[in-house]
């Protein structure tokens, strides 16, 4: 029976995918083999000898101490790309809210309660509405600051759209640019992209490298016509920096699902209450591949989008399987591979990957594996934590 705890409010349609049978999944559960979240922060959260893995329904995982549980062994599951499109819709949003004056004009129609003559409003209206003018997207640049699932996403819409866009990633994957439109055009620096653009929209993880991506350096680069959107994170654009800048009259707005006190109350800043994957369908597509990857790995080993392990799989090829994860250093795998030799076990299959300092590995053995043989390959140095499986 696999004992999973779950934080937050998870939906249904993923928690469904759990078979009764053999998974036991509550709030409170004691033992648990893996954590199922969404924000709530594990900082300050005791951690269980018996955890071996963490689901995050959503694509950021800055509520989760990373370096912690991977010195312990731990895995530490994402989603990303399942609330892509959510996202997607409300930058889209956002670049149509930021290049008119829809907002200041619904406004000021709701503060005209005190009329009762339809035809004297209309009058109004009609003299009053080039205070609410703006400009078109098409022909406008946007820049797109990272290309992962959803910036290449709104890269295409873009181009739909008929922006020009021009985007910058120093570390697109594969799939990002399968994905990704060939009319977008590469900038080679942050710098480049910043300068160029009309609107800049930025999709990169919060990590110490992108803390204040945004500041008063890389804002001074900017056209004083262009706006930002930040739909990523709060941390990557610094809000006081942002509010000299639009003081001093070098960007024309900022749009963001992150508000800042020192930016309320502006008519240059459009500010929403961090509702980017806020849809049921988003909910349901997070909860759903987070369930998927957790089961995946607790019953197989595999691991599929992980933010601190190697993507590692491998079918099963009957007998048992064995997976360990370890310190990538020399002579770790050998001394296991001699454990199971003694052991008179032989190997049907293996795979080995490694990830930075971590190294992860499935070997899929004939017959039976023994609580020694475990207890032989955990007390070899450098491995941090093995399952028989």
């Amino acid at each position: 029976m696999h004992h999973i705890r779950t934080y937050n409010a998870i939906s249904s349609k993923g928690l469904n995918r759990f078979p009764t049978d053999n998974y036991l999944v509550t709030q409170d559960c004691e033992e648990p083999e893996a954590f199922l979240l969404r924000s709530h922060k594990l900082h300050t959260e005791t951690v269980p000898d018996s955890l071996v893995a963490v689901a995050r329904a959503g694509a950021g995982v800055n509520n989760i101490p990373i370096s912690d549980y991977t010195a312990k062994g731990i895995v530490v599951f994402n989603t990303p790309g399942a609330n892509a499109n959510a996202v997607k819709e409300l930058i889209v949003a956002g670049l149509l809210l930021g290049s008119r004056d829809i907002y200041g004009g619904m406004t000021y129609v709701q503060e005209l309660g005190y009329m009762d003559d339809a035809g004297e409003m209309g009058k109004l209206l009609e003299k009053e509405k080039k205070r609410f003018a703006g400009t078109e997207l098409v022909g406008r640049t946007l820049g797109v600051v990272g290309l992962g699932a959803i910036g290449s996403i709104i890269a295409n819409s873009a181009l739909d759209l008929g922006m020009n866009v021009i985007g910058y990633d120093p570390a697109i994957s594969v799939e990002a640019a399968w994905q990704l439109s060939s009319r977008v055009k590469r900038m080679d620096s942050l710098e480049q992209l910043l300068a160029a653009a009309d609107y800049v929209t930025l999709h990169v993880p919060a990590i110490p490298e992108t803390k204040h991506l945004i500041n008063s350096k890389s804002l001074g680069l900017m056209k004083k016509t262009a706006k930002i959107l930040n739909f990523a994170r709060e941390e990557i654009v610094s809000a006081d920096d942002m509010l000299a800048a639009l003081n001093a009259g070098a960007l024309a707005g900022y749009i963001s699902d992150f508000p800042a006190p020192n930016l309320l109350g502006r008519k240059d800043v459009l500010l929403m209450p961090h509702i980017g994957a806020s849809t049921e369908e988003a909910e349901e597509n997070c909860a759903v591949m987070a369930v998927d990857q957790l089961k995946d790995f607790l019953e197989n080993g595999n691991i599929y989008n992980s933010v601190n392990y190697p993507r590692t799989r491998m079918s099963r090829n009957g007998g048992s399987r064995i997976t360990f994860s370890n310190d990538n250093v020399p002579k770790v795998l050998g001394s296991v591979l001699s454990v199971l030799a003694d052991s008179n076990l032989n190997i049907i299959d293996m795979v080995n990957k490694s990830r930075g300092e971590v190294a992860y590995n499935i070997i899929d053995i004939e017959g039976d594996v023994s609580q020694t043989v475990k207890d032989s390959i955990a007390k070899v140095n450098g491995v941090m934590g093995v399952r028989v499986l």
